[in-house]
């Protein structure tokens, strides 16, 4: 069988944890930040989890 090559643009959106899960940045933080409060600003800019529902499709992208 060939080996499943990596997504390119998935590769530059996701990171492994050292546990395994897969991480992503949050959206809406690029612009219009005025009309955004200080504490969403805040949470805007910190990683999250990627869903159970979409870990299969980010992991085959990744090619793992």
């Amino acid at each position: 069988m060939p080996k499943i090559k990596t997504h390119k643009g998935a590769a530059k959106r996701f990171r492994l944890s050292g546990t395994g899960k897969i991480i992503r940045e949050k959206a809406y933080k690029s612009h219009i930040l005025t009309k955004k409060n200080a504490e969403r600003k805040r949470r805007l800019g910190k990683s999250t989890e990627v869903s159970a529902a979409d870990t299969k499709k980010v992991k085959r992208l990744l090619g793992r």
